[in-house]
């Protein structure tokens, strides 16, 4: 298991549910992996876990509300990392609950165009160069199934993963033939300790209409992570892999 020797990652949204298990799966495969987060403890509860279990890992603390915030989580996570990122994992959301369109506020749509958006643009941007400089680097970007299909009540989240799923394409054109390669996960309903409340309803919707009839779990999409950051996946670039139990097929 050393897919991922001498490579450096940065997971950002690390602290639990998918981000954990990604970090985690990173770390399996011997990369070093710098977790990011808002809460402290939970981040150092990821990285004393990798270390337990033979990986290495580092915590850097950040909340990307702010322009200024992604410029120095990019800083702080090239510190802690050596001097070097190769593999980014823009995995950090901002979860809106189902509402219409009228129940919207500018702030919500504030806040998820700017974590969802903004803030993986940013950092890309800020990390990239040094995976240009040498020629090789990955980009996985985490979208969503309700940035695919139209779904009543998601109409934000949903508009938010769309375009991060046009950003992947975009910087997959732009990026791949320097060397990095950008494509983008598409989970669907994931159990995970983050949305425990939904689950008896997304068992319900999946046990009934979905090919696989059930959830999916955070290791699932941290198995399709890996793939995508591995030499593998050489040849893949700018694809957005449904990791959701043929939720797309409905």
């Amino acid at each position: 298991m050393t897919r991922l020797q001498g490579r450096h990652a940065l997971v950002t949204g690390g602290t639990g549910g998918i981000g954990r298990a990604i970090a985690e799966a990173l770390a399996r495969e011997c990369a070093l992996v710098v977790v990011t987060g808002r809460d402290a403890v939970h981040g150092g509860e990821v990285v004393g876990r990798i270390r337990e279990q033979g990986g290495r890992a580092e915590f850097v603390k950040a909340d990307l509300a702010t322009g200024d915030a992604v410029r120095l989580l990019a800083s702080d996570a090239l510190a802690a990392a050596g001097g070097r990122i190769d593999i980014l994992v823009n995995n950090a959301a901002h979860i809106l609950p189902a509402q219409s369109l009228l129940e919207a506020t500018e702030e919500q749509i504030d806040a998820a165009l700017g974590l969802n958006v903004k803030a993986p643009f940013l950092l890309t941007a800020a990390l990239v160069p040094g995976m240009v400089e040498r020629g090789a680097g990955a980009v996985i970007n985490i979208g969503s199934v309700s940035g695919v299909h139209g779904k009543e009540g998601t109409a934000l989240y949903g508009a938010s993963k769309a375009a991060l799923h046009s950003l992947t394409k975009s910087w997959a054109a732009e990026l791949g033939p320097k060397g990095v390669r950008v494509n983008a996960i598409a989970p669907g309903p994931t159990a995970t300790e983050l949305n425990t409340a939904q689950m008896p309803m997304w068992e319900q919707l999946t046990a009934s209409s979905y090919p696989a009839r059930r959830p999916g779990t955070a290791a699932e999409v941290a198995d399709a992570v890996l793939f995508l950051t591995s030499d593998e996946a050489s040849y893949i670039h700018g694809v957005l892999l449904p990791v959701d139990g043929g939720a797309l097929t409905r």
